[in-house]
């Protein structure tokens, strides 16, 4: 398979229009129309990463963190970024990131997190709002099935874990062919009433170019009508942050050594426990502090996240137990993320998860 069939199904899993403004999510470096000869998967692209990749045999580089977040005047080597490109592009590699995308996406690195700690009933914390659009059309009724399952297939109609959602109204459609028209019915020049049938559906708000395509291709009208209405509701399938509850309650020292354990921790920063036993975990990769007030709101015993603010653990104490784990320690099994997908989608395609800690951060 070539490289650019591998990146489209990984985006499949974490389009790239769910990566927040600042990021820089998607292809960084390199030609995608050539075959792959195996994916390095990792967290960060350092020189070494790269080298392991040559040492391989490897023309693609998959990572959570994007090497270039700034744009580049010249490539002359003056720090890592810049020796990073340099090196990928003179060996054929192709470095491919998938950052606050994966973070957002259903299943993406939160859930990962999750998992790894055992947490039930898992749900996003921070859903994300004005992502959504309402499609409304009308269509001859006699047709209707075949435009909705259209739409459908496009990307329509997913409202939780319910798919091929819609709603539907009968009625009267008017029109009146003018000159140099092909009406699907009715003559020209002539008032035509047809038996039509109103669609309500739900969509992603990226997906809306794709979904009009959809539609145009499988309505029978020339000058098909539709709306499309941006909705406030929350896209409670994606955002940031996840929550969820332990099987059993756990006092919060062993729950912290836990953590640790599991997370491989050089240390576990905290707040002042709070006395109270932890059983429903809210938490989030990276630099995850935002989501506190959502998880406090939440009801949640404790948060987990990568980086927290000094003043944070005054502003909340009492309130909620704060964990703060590393950015690196909180977001290394991004990599199991990529390789699980790419087993499925291509299970001839040689994968390896590094064997380099890109940790920068280091404990005494």
């Amino acid at each position: 398979m070539k490289i650019k069939e591998v990146i489209s199904a990984l985006e499949m899993f974490a389009p790239l229009p769910l990566q927040d403004g600042f990021d820089n999510a998607g292809l960084q470096v390199g030609l995608t129309d050539v075959e792959a000869t195996g994916a390095l998967l990792c967290l960060d692209v350092t020189e070494a990463i790269v080298d392991e990749a040559i040492a391989l045999g490897y023309n693609l580089i998959v990572s959570h963190h994007p090497l270039i977040f700034k744009g580049y005047k010249s490539l002359t080597g003056k720090d890592y970024v810049e020796r990073c490109v340099m090196k990928a592009i003179k060996h054929d590699i192709v470095i491919f990131s998938m950052h606050t995308n994966l973070d957002n996406a259903p299943q993406g690195v939160n859930y990962k997190i999750a998992e790894k700690l055992g947490l039930h009933h898992v749900s996003i914390l921070e859903a994300k709002e004005k992502a959504l659009l309402k499609l409304v059309t009308f269509v001859p009724t006699e047709r209707a099935g075949e435009v909705r399952e259209a739409l459908f297939a496009a990307g329509c109609g997913c409202i939780g874990n319910y798919d091929k959602c819609s709603y539907n109204i009968e009625g009267k459609g008017t029109f009146r062919a003018g000159e140099e028209t092909n009406p699907y019915c009715g003559a020209i020049g002539e008032l035509h009433e047809e038996n039509e049938t109103r669609i309500e559906t739900i969509l992603p708000a990226f997906l809306k170019q794709s979904v009009t395509r959809a539609l145009i291709g499988a309505h029978p009208y020339e000058e098909p009508a539709y709306d499309f209405y941006p909705l406030a509701n929350q896209w409670t399938q994606t955002g940031a942050g996840v929550i969820g509850e332990l099987p059993e309650e756990i006092n919060e020292g062993d729950f912290l050594q836990q953590v640790k354990q599991i997370f491989g921790a050089g240390c576990v920063k905290h707040s002042r426990l709070t006395g109270r036993p932890i059983r429903k975990v809210a938490l989030c990769g990276g630099a995850g502090a935002f989501l506190l007030p959502n998880a406090v709101s939440a009801q949640a015993d404790v948060f987990i996240t990568g980086e927290v603010k000094y003043h944070d653990y005054f502003n909340y104490e009492g309130r909620i137990l704060i964990a703060e784990i590393g950015h690196y320690e909180s977001e290394q099994y991004t990599t199991e993320i990529f390789q699980n997908l790419l087993k499925e989608y291509f299970p001839s395609l040689n994968t390896q998860i590094t064997h380099i800690n890109t940790n920068p951060i280091k404990y005494l």
